[in-house]
């Protein structure tokens, strides 16, 4: 599934190629969202932003597309009235003058009031936004803090979406690696140099993944995996196991931490 970083560079290209302008058609593959295609169909898409995995398309008639990808889930962009050749499902169509945004495949998709977004029950349910640019050392500190989170092990913590919205199971590992905690270590059971350093992190690798994660480097490699700038983001250990840790040589290990898989040191992690 992809992770908060991706969301949100979706969310930016979605957004430069269809806000700000005015819909000549809108489709729905759900039946229970046809009625919506006439309702959209001369509005204007005011913003399309995430909130952790989920992304929220806003209209000027006051209503908001929710969608969230889970593992198979989509987007696509093309000109107007084009559509690619693939064999997946197209959800939800979203046409104006000059582009179109396409979904694939997804099947949590809803219209909701803008107004009653605080309401949906996956969006109550979310931490704050781990990309968000307002939240800060502190707050991420005051939440590893609070007894709802404070006892659990890090290795499931930092999947709970409740917890900060938007991470997952390669930013977990990294995560980790850059605090050098190990997943089984609990927030409360921390020093306050250790408690600051993970704090720390949980803002630094989403949002170094978010900004230079996903450029298609020289060679063909998967944009998803490598950048050719100096200083992209590269994994460190996640889906690294047995190859030396880059800062003690120790092999990186595989472990299964909330029925997934985790990588770390075990020589840097403590």
């Amino acid at each position: 599934m992809p992770e908060g970083p991706e969301i949100r560079r979706t969310a930016d290209r979605l957004a430069e190629a269809v806000v700000g302008e005015r819909l000549v058609s809108a489709w729905f593959a759900f039946p229970e969202l046809k009625k919506f295609e006439t309702r959209l169909t001369g509005c204007v898409i005011e913003s399309i932003t995430p909130h952790g995995k989920a992304l929220l398309t806003r209209f000027d008639n006051g209503w908001t597309l929710y969608s969230h990808n889970q593992l198979y889930g989509v987007w696509r962009i093309t000109d107007a009235g084009q559509r690619p050749d693939t064999g997946r499902s197209l959800r939800v169509a979203l046409e104006t003058a000059h582009s179109a945004v396409l979904l694939y495949s997804a099947s949590d998709v809803a219209m909701w009031r803008s107004d009653d977004l605080h309401a949906h029950p996956f969006l109550a349910r979310l931490g704050p936004d781990v990309l968000d640019p307002a939240l800060d050392e502190t707050a991420v500190a005051g939440r590893l803090r609070d007894p709802r989170f404070a006892g659990r092990s890090l290795g499931g913590l930092l999947l709970d979406q409740g917890f900060l919205a938007g991470m997952g199971n390669y930013l977990r590992s990294e995560v980790l690696f850059a605090a050098r905690l190990r997943p089984a270590r609990r927030p409360r059971d921390l020093d306050a140099r250790e408690l600051a350093a993970l704090a720390r992190e949980l803002l630094a690798v989403p949002r170094h993944s978010y900004a230079t994660r996903g450029i298609a480097p020289a060679g063909g490699m998967r944009a998803d995996y490598l950048t050719d700038t100096p200083d992209a983001f590269r994994f460190l250990v996640f889906g690294r196991e047995g190859e030396p840790c880059p800062v003690c040589g120790t092999r990186i290990a595989r472990r299964e931490a909330g029925a997934r898989r985790l990588y770390l040191c075990p020589r840097c992690q403590h």
